[in-house]
């Protein structure tokens, strides 16, 4: 599984011209999560994921999203799995098929809303435009 973590100030997602999912922290700022899920990853690597979404500090003031109640736009990229060490076309072999990833990226949603962190999500398998105003620039690619 792997993550790029972007601070915003704010972002969204939009699908046919609706938005779904929006945040807008430009007080304590917020976290734009890509994530991607793998086919090989380990069954509690969605757990891994949520703790460092919920506790890398790395919003204003080294605070992690927990601790400055800062919200978080979960969007699934299978994308991230890509392999690109060989030729001009990427291989997505390392990514998980749909009827893994999406029940992977709700478990993560409902982790991090367990931790009383305010979670906005994309649609999976939507063809997504997402905008964000990042703050920084600060990101981070993290793996699990």
């Amino acid at each position: 599984m792997k993550a790029v973590l972007t601070r915003v100030s704010e972002a969204s997602v939009t699908v046919d011209g609706e938005v779904v999912g929006a945040i807008s922290a430009p007080e304590t700022g917020g976290v734009l999560a890509l994530v991607g899920v793998g086919s090989e990853d380990a069954p509690d690597a969605w757990e891994t994921m949520v703790r460092k979404i919920a506790e890398l500090r790395i919003l204003e003031g080294e605070r992690s999203v927990e601790d400055a109640g800062a919200p978080v736009l979960l969007v699934s990229q299978f994308t991230l799995m890509g392999a690109t060490k060989k030729g001009r076309r990427p291989s997505w072999s390392a990514a998980a098929k749909s009827e893994v990833a999406e029940p992977v990226m709700d478990r993560i949603a409902q982790g991090l809303r367990e931790r009383g962190i305010p979670v906005e999500t994309g649609r999976f398998g939507a063809m997504m435009r997402v905008s964000s105003v990042n703050e920084g620039p600060f990101t981070l690619l993290v793996e699990c």
